[in-house]
């Protein structure tokens, strides 16, 4: 039996201490309040602004621009009818010739993420006979790199997507140190390490804030907008991340629970990136609350747990019963008890018609535990490797995003079925591709250290097992696999879609995040970097006006 306070005799995982502490308690209702001038001012530019995207010419050049500055600099979401309209209008009129290629691309990349399937055969104009783009493009840089977003909505098999991939990445890459024009170069060099696909929209706007306004074409009306506009929302993600730290301050498992990663703030800023709009405020607060149980449970089950003691927690959380408590260790029992409550207190927030949705919020919990205690059952049985097939089903379901796929809309206020929570559970493609991208990612850069610590082996290590791969070759491989399947996410959204486009962007977004924190390091566990700064950059530092 262990004791009541977490064993010292135990290793424990050496995490850095938390980087925010309860900094954001002093983001008090007064000083996050938004002023009446703030309200007027937003109304007055987003009326003038939609007025401004009505009137311009359809399918004009002018109104493509424009919709794409609105989506970039994140006030898109204040326009989603007009876009939508504004988009199947170009869609529907997208026979007509145009020899642009910074034109036909754009125009291309807003279809598809818009969820219209245009056909890549439009870039055949500016083709060889061999296939081979024309060397005469190469003086194009703003086509080019218009080009080069378009490649990023490629799916399987579209050849002539791939060659443009090449083409515009080789010619970028070489000229982007010969730029003159200050904001196109700092367009090229953010694009090269991260395409529009891949950005997280809040990370985007803030960067392309100032991109935008340095550009001498740009339009000071939405410049303005889009600044106050993210100043107002930063303030109301200031209120909430002030709530969730009192939450957390309250909990005080800092202390209780000394072994995990104390990373709340990280948490937030990965479900801001999941949705940032204001009318998912509820649902924000949920989600990062069962990120940040979920994330400790992980660690209990990772770095500290014996494994009797997994075998007793695996259980209760099965029963999800708060007569269970008494059967778990005692240094358990607050991490069993948050969950509960969590979830109780979503069954209280939820209006009676949208109860149902904790089912399956639960229902993902319980997995990932099992999936948990799968590996923590290999680990146990030291002679035991399981076949990479095997662990990759229990890895998918580990890297989390089958369960946050489905708990990020337990909150929405928006309507959905019970069918396409059914959906969701029975793994569709988008989250499994999602699923795949966070686990192949994650276990890249955290694969040596998790060597060291003596963990359950990764996928990494079974395929190097199974198929005498060597490491070099083990990670050719899983870059290539998250290649492909950033080509399934696009795929899915084509329409028909089989749920509403807003739950597949839930899922998109989630590849993303990881797609951000995971490139060189693990971003999260690791967050005093470039995670520290992100976090500055979209909660803490306004933007001047």
């Amino acid at each position: 039996m262990a004791s009541s306070s977490p064993n010292k005799s135990r290793p424990l995982a050496n995490f850095h201490p938390t980087v925010w502490g309860y900094h954001f308690l002093s983001y008090t209702p007064q000083l996050t309040e938004i002023t009446n001038q703030e309200k007027v001012e937003v109304d007055e530019y987003k009326e003038r602004i939609r007025k401004m995207l009505v009137e311009a010419p359809e399918g004009s050049l002018q109104k493509l621009v424009l919709i794409d500055a609105m989506q970039r600099l994140g006030v898109a979401y204040h326009f989603d009818n007009e876009i939508e309209t504004s988009i199947q209008n170009i869609f529907d009129a997208s026979k007509r010739n145009d020899d642009n290629l910074y034109v036909v691309s754009l125009r291309f990349r807003l279809v598809r993420q818009q969820g219209h399937y245009m056909s890549s055969d439009v870039f055949k104009q500016f083709t060889n006979q061999d296939g081979k783009f024309k060397e005469t493009l190469t003086n194009d840089v703003q086509g080019l790199l218009s080009l080069y977003e378009a490649s990023n909505l490629r799916v399987r098999d579209e050849e002539i997507l791939e060659e443009a991939l090449t083409f515009t990445t080789t010619h970028l890459e070489s000229i982007v140190s010969n730029l003159s024009n200050n904001p196109l170069k700092v367009e090229v060099t953010e694009a090269l390490k991260q395409p529009i696909r891949k950005t997280l929209p809040r990370v985007g706007a803030r960067k392309y804030i100032s991109i935008y306004e340095n550009n001498d074409a740009h339009n000071h009306l939405l410049s303005k907008f889009a600044k106050l506009d993210f100043n107002v929302l930063q303030k109301l993600h200031q209120r909430e991340l002030n709530d969730l730290t009192r939450w957390w301050k309250d909990l005080d498992f800092a202390n209780k629970i000394p072994y995990a990663r104390d990373r709340l703030v990280e948490c937030y800023f990965w479900i801001l990136g999941v949705y940032f709009e204001p009318k998912y405020s509820r649902a924000r607060k949920m989600m990062t609350k069962v990120l940040k149980i979920t994330s400790v449970i992980d660690d209990t089950f990772d770095a500290y747990a014996t494994f009797d003691e997994l075998v007793a927690f695996t259980d209760a959380i099965q029963r999800w019963d708060a007569n269970a408590i008494d059967s778990i260790s005692p240094y358990m029992r607050p991490i069993y008890q948050a969950l509960l409550d969590i979830y109780s207190e979503m069954e209280q927030l939820l209006s009676i018609e949208c109860k149902y949705r904790v089912y399956y919020g639960k229902h993902e919990i319980k997995k990932i535990v099992r999936a948990y205690f799968k590996e923590a059952q290999w680990l146990n049985d030291a002679n035991y490797i399981p076949k990479y097939e095997e662990h990759m089903e229990i890895s998918l379901v580990t890297a989390g995003y089958m369960m946050g796929a489905t708990n990020c809309l337990v909150g929405v206020e928006e309507f959905i079925s019970k069918d396409t929570f059914e959906w969701l559970m029975n793994e569709p493609l988008i989250v499994r591709a999602a699923s795949l991208i966070s686990r192949a990612m994650d276990d890249i850069v955290g694969h040596e250290d998790e060597q060291k610590r003596g963990h359950v082996a990764s996928i990494i290590e079974c395929y190097m097992k199974e198929y005498g791969a060597s490491k070099q070759e083990a990670y050719a491989k899983f870059k290539k696999d998250v290649t492909n399947v950033w080509k399934d996410i696009n795929k899915e959204f084509f329409r028909p879609t089989e749920v509403p486009m807003f739950v597949l962007e839930r899922a998109l977004n989630f590849a993303r995040v990881i797609d951000t924190l995971y490139q060189e390091v693990d971003g999260y566990t690791n967050s005093k970097g470039l995670l520290k700064n992100m976090v500055n950059s979209l909660l803490i530092e306004s933007v001047k006006i």
